[in-house]
Order: C-alpha cells, then sequence, then structure tokens
C-alpha cells in the first residue's frame, strides 16, 4: 500500500502501459482517475480497478485541448478530493521522414506528446499545491536520446518531453512538486502490435528482433513499466526529481 490515501491521475490509461500503471497504483491503495480520449477502454480500465476493489473513476480526456486538461483537474478534485499524482502516459505515435511528415503530423504529435502533458501539468498544480506537493511521472521514450530510421517527428517529442522534465523539475521543486520521466525501451503494448501491422511484417519475426536488441533478449512487459512509475510516484523517491529511469533491458547500453 504504497500510494494509500493518495490521489493520481494516468493519462492514456486505456491501454497498455498506462493501463499497467493505472492498476498498480490501485493496487497500491491509490484513488485513480482514468483520463482517456478513447471512451470505451477508459471506462474499462476503470471497471476492471473497481472489481478488483480499487477506487477508480474515468474522465474522457484530449491531453491536446487545454479545456479537457482543466476538465480533467476539476474531475480530480470533484471525485477524487484532488491530485498527489499525475503520470503523462498519453501519446501520439506518429512516424516517417522529415519528408514524410506533413505539418499535421508534426502539429498532432507536438499537441499531444508535448503541450499534453505541459498543458496537464499546468492544470494540476494548484490541487498539488493545495496538498503540500506531489509528483509526476512523464512517459518519455528511449526514442528521446537514440536515432531511429523514419522515426522523426516521435523522436523529435520524446525528446523534448525529456527537456521538459528537467524544466519543470526545477521550476517546480519550490513547491515540494518532483518531476522525473521513465524511458521505456521496446514493450509489447498495442501500439506495437499497430506499428509492426503498419510495417506489413510478420508479428512473431518483429517482436523477435525487437527483443534482441536488448542485452535481456527480450520485449518488455506493460508491468514493468508500471513498477518504476510506482517508485517514482511514491514516497520512496522522495529525494529524486529531474531524472531519467530507462527501461529497456540494456537495449541501449551501447
Amino acid at each position: 500500500m504504497r500510494l494509500r490515501d493518495k490521489s493520481a491521475i494516468v493519462t492514456g490509461a486505456g491501454a497498455g502501459i498506462g493501463r499497467a500503471i493505472a492498476e498498480l497504483f490501485a493496487r497500491q491503495g491509490a484513488a485513480v482517475l482514468i483520463a482517456e480520449i478513447d471512451e470505451a477502454s477508459g471506462q474499462a480500465t476503470a471497471d476492471l480497478i473497481q472489481a478488483a476493489g480499487g477506487r477508480a473513476v474515468f474522465h474522457r480526456t484530449n491531453v491536446a485541448d487545454e479545456a479537457d486538461c482543466q476538465s480533467m483537474a476539476e474531475a480530480a478534485r470533484k471525485h477524487l478530493g484532488g491530485v498527489r499524482i499525475l503520470v503523462n502516459n498519453a501519446a501520439a505515435f506518429v512516424f516517417g521522414t522529415v519528408e514524410q511528415a506533413t505539418l499535421a503530423d508534426w502539429q498532432r504529435v507536438l499537441a499531444v506528446n508535448v503541450l499534453g502533458p505541459a498543458q496537464c501539468v499546468k492544470s494540476v498544480l494548484p490541487l498539488m499545491r493545495e496538498a503540500g506537493g506531489g509528483a509526476v511521472v512523464n512517459i518519455a521514450s528511449v526514442s528521446g536520446f537514440i536515432a531511429q530510421p523514419a522515426f522523426v517527428p516521435y523522436n523529435s517529442s520524446k525528446g523534448a518531453l525529456r527537456q521538459l522534465t528537467r524544466c519543470l523539475a526545477m521550476d517546480l521543486a519550490a513547491d515540494n512538486i518532483r518531476v522525473n520521466s521513465i524511458s521505456p525501451g521496446e514493450i509489447r503494448t498495442q501500439a506495437t502490435d499497430r506499428h509492426v501491422e503498419s510495417l506489413g511484417i510478420d508479428p512473431q519475426e518483429a517482436y523477435a528482433r525487437f527483443g534482441a536488441a536488448a542485452v535481456l533478449k527480450r520485449m518488455g512487459r506493460p508491468d514493468e513499466v508500471a513498477q518504476a512509475a510506482l517508485f517514482l510516484a511514491s514516497d520512496e523517491a522522495s529525494f529524486i526529481t529531474g531524472a531519467e529511469l530507462v527501461v529497456d533491458g540494456g537495449a541501449t547500453l551501447d
């Protein structure tokens, strides 16, 4: 019960890493607001938590919309009594070369992956200050510090999110708000499955190839990223801010 009596918002919690984080936080005693743009998957996550005896509420949220972020914070005040933890997990997966990426592609990936976390933090700041502090965990990616072919928009956005984390950590320290990031490597999620499908390659062959890049010789699981988020959100990380925790099975050791 490492998060007993704490309230948390997890964006993009309808599936994959976000759902794993929300479920783990609830098992550890937190009341969780599921902030998800897809109503069916977001409500499904809330239902799973409630069925397991946890506290959760779904609130439809498009993090790229400033009004939605404000509404999310108001819902957290109403249903959870405030916010102590914010996990910025919602992401847009936009790939391609600089020639292939359209202006609309850039606007979408930056709106969700960079402006979204910034707006979510801004919206919950009054609640965290009222609570005497809090913890923000941004889900970045190893794509934010390595180069990958035809990943220009996505990698650029994740690089920006890493720097946003560091700047927020400096600015919000006076409010006793810690801000850290997690950079996952190859994690098997629905987003990964969709990417493999878009490449038109055999899924099993793709997963074996992705896993081979890690020194542990496998892909990661959403629950393994969730454990890292739990640590950074908990009081066990009370003297950690502006840091990055890489969860990639050693893929970026070189």
